[in-house]
């Protein structure tokens, strides 16, 4: 791999569009002095937009690391699936992925329609061999760090044989990105006891405990989620999404709680200026939003999920991701290693 690195940017997704991508983009560019970025979307709309980020920066070279490439159409939030593959010429997020599939940008990056976003991607990418659906997967905060939680919204519907192949993948990744040799693996269940839970979950832990490849802890329960007890949750779409967005509004809820407290009295808003540092560390630790930038596994290339009400630095998080993901080749060691999983299962 080249020292570069080349990113196309889905810039019309999400809910506030270009207007977060572009300065988000430019400020990547600063942290990162290898990359250059490929803003897809309507060129009429990002072109001014762009001018008027780079001219608030005295570094003029900037604008030479970025190519604005033309797409008119944009794939609403709300749009099926199948209707975005009908249309997906010249849409910005297809435009995307396929610079990715074409070897023009090692990854792709987009806040748009999650279900568009796996279907465009699976359609132009592929799936890697062994691995029948693409995951979501995103690091989530533990007592200890943080864990690897998979699937979160891709799939809302999935076999046994769908659970192991994201423990596979979860494993895999979770190794490379953290350097964990043996990630220990856990199903999320109503219980941790092996009576407990549905046929699908009942067998999904049969199949991966006799793989035997993978690091297996058995069922873990919502709250081991975070005490990090496994470095990778598996579960499918429908239960991974709910356990998300819950875990992201008790985050809120602290956060607001804390400052209503700590402003009911002069002695209080005195007792935190002085645990100010303390608390803006442990905020900093649960807050979600630090980790915006969930990434599509099993797809043979790196899309990487911005949240779609992402901010500006919130929409940087999901660049260095898929920066990140370049630089560990994170698809090359998927691939490499499922196919020693899957010949040792």
């Amino acid at each position: 791999m080249s020292d570069g690195i080349c990113i196309a940017v889905d810039a019309m997704g999400g809910d506030f569009g270009p207007r977060v991508v572009i300065p988000a983009s430019v400020d990547a560019l600063k942290r990162h002095p290898q990359l250059t970025l490929q803003l897809v979307g309507q060129q009429a709309v990002l072109a001014p937009l762009l001018d008027q980020a780079l001219a608030k920066r005295t570094d003029k070279s900037l604008r030479s690391r970025i190519l604005i490439i033309n797409a008119d159409k944009v794939i609403g939030c709300d749009e099926r699936p199948s209707h975005a593959l009908r249309k997906r010429q010249d849409t910005s997020m297809y435009r995307a992925v396929v610079q990715v599939a074409e070897g023009q940008a090692q990854a792709c990056v987009s806040a748009g329609n999650t279900g568009a976003l796996m279907a465009l991607g699976r359609f132009a990418l592929k799936m890697l061999p062994g691995i029948d659906r693409p995951a979501i997967i995103t690091a989530i905060p533990s007592v200890d760090g943080v864990s690897y939680m998979l699937d979160l919204g891709a799939n809302v519907d999935c076999s046994a044989e769908h659970l192991l192949q994201f423990a596979i993948m979860g494993s895999v990744m979770t190794s490379a990105v953290e350097g964990i040799a043996q990630p220990r693996v856990g199903l999320l269940n109503v219980g941790a006891e092996e009576i407990k839970g549905n046929e699908q979950v009942k067998l999904a832990s049969r199949l991966i405990r006799e793989h035997g490849g993978l690091n297996y802890c058995g069922f873990i329960e919502g709250g081991d989620i975070f005490t990090g007890k496994v470095d990778v949750v598996v579960c499918d779409g429908f239960v991974g999404n709910i356990a998300l967005k819950s875990s992201e509004g008790v985050a809120s809820l602290i956060g607001q709680q804390l400052k209503r407290s700590f402003s009911r009295s002069l002695l209080r808003k005195l007792m935190a200026c002085l645990v100010a540092p303390v608390l803006e560390e442990v905020q900093a630790h649960i807050d979600p939003a630090r980790r915006n930038g969930a990434s599509l596994l099993g797809l043979q290339g790196i899309v990487v999920k911005s949240h779609g009400a992402a901010n500006r630095a919130c929409f940087g998080y999901a660049i260095d991701q898929a920066v990140a993901e370049v630089v560990m080749d994170v698809p090359g060691n998927i691939n490499r290693q499922l196919e020693l999983h899957i010949a040792d299962g």
